[in-house]
């Protein structure tokens, strides 16, 4: 979980360096440290993201402070050889199919689809854009502990066209998820706003693990935060390994047992239909072996 700490210039603090500033206010913070979270994109100042540790301050501007993982992933040192070792840390994702407009990635668990507060570095937009074919576009998001496809746009035309599909929820997208308790065949669709907003949420019922836990084909109609998760949940059936719903490591669940397995998108330029498939990947295929045991020995 990440802590935001904010505060503003004092008349009498004017002039003085913002990383000095950033170790005499956010408790625990060393003036070293803090000049890692600047490089790492974890501070504001005015609304903006801040890197400069030199910078001099004025009395009255607003500093906002994200500290969290990625600050607690982040090797010692500033500059390129230092968020080096950061992406050399990282999980490797596998490039699905790229052309000049599109990019669709296979993300593991553990690392970042995109920027965020705490952080603009070491996640899959950053790593792509820093590559000779220069930037990408975010359309959708994953969460860290989820793994699958997701889809970048390489231009301005290809992310407005994918934007506007995920907003009309024109495409298809399915997960495997994995549940605690036994979920009933009949439970085939869940329909409950979230933060207002329309959502709904498909299911099929794949494998059971006795009455402990279920295997699913989630489809999604709409998008969502946290759309599978919290419906699920509401439900009585959470995600395993969920931390948001007190899941995590029940079962021996080795992180969200949540997968994006198929995405189907019309390319955004050509119009063709584009279908990508995703396997399990082995930490989940082990852990649901391991689950099988029990009712096979018994």
């Amino acid at each position: 979980m990440s802590a935001t700490h904010r505060f503003q210039v004092a008349p009498e603090e004017e002039g003085r360096r913002l990383d000095v500033l950033l170790a005499a206010k956010v408790p625990g913070l060393s003036r070293r440290r803090a000049r890692v979270l600047l490089d790492i994109g974890g501070v504001f100042v005015g609304g903006r993201r801040s890197k400069i540790a030199g910078r001099f301050m004025r009395a009255g501007e607003e500093v906002e402070a994200v500290l969290g993982g990625a600050l607690g992933r982040a090797k010692s040192g500033t500059g390129k050889k230092a968020r080096e070792k950061d992406a050399s840390a990282l999980p490797a994702f596998r490039i699905v199919y790229e052309d000049d407009a599109i990019v669709v990635v296979d993300k593991p668990a553990g690392l970042l689809a995109a920027a965020t507060p705490e952080s603009d570095r070491t996640n899959i937009a950053d790593l792509l854009s820093r590559r000779a074919t220069g930037k990408v576009f975010v359309v959708h998001r994953i969460d860290l502990e989820t793994s699958g496809l997701l889809v970048y746009a390489k231009d301005v035309v290809a992310n407005r066209v994918l934007s506007e599909r995920f907003a009309a929820h024109d495409l298809d997208r399915e997960y495997a998820a994995v549940v605690k308790g036994s979920v009933p065949d009949d439970l085939v669709k869940i329909e409950a706003p979230l933060s207002g907003k329309k959502a709904i949420t498909h299911l099929a019922v794949g494998e059971r693990f006795g009455e402990k836990a279920t295997s699913l084909r989630v489809m999604l109609e709409t998008g969502r935060t946290h759309q599978i998760r919290r419906h699920l949940a509401a439900k009585g059936f959470p995600v395993l390994g969920d931390p948001l719903h007190k899941t995590r490591g029940e079962l021996g669940a080795p992180r969200v047992a949540l997968h994006a397995r198929v995405l189907a998108i019309p390319h955004p330029v050509t119009k063709a239909a584009l279908r990508f498939e995703s396997p399990l990947p082995k930490d989940l295929t082990d852990w649901m072996a391991r689950l099988r045991r029990p009712q096979a020995e018994g």
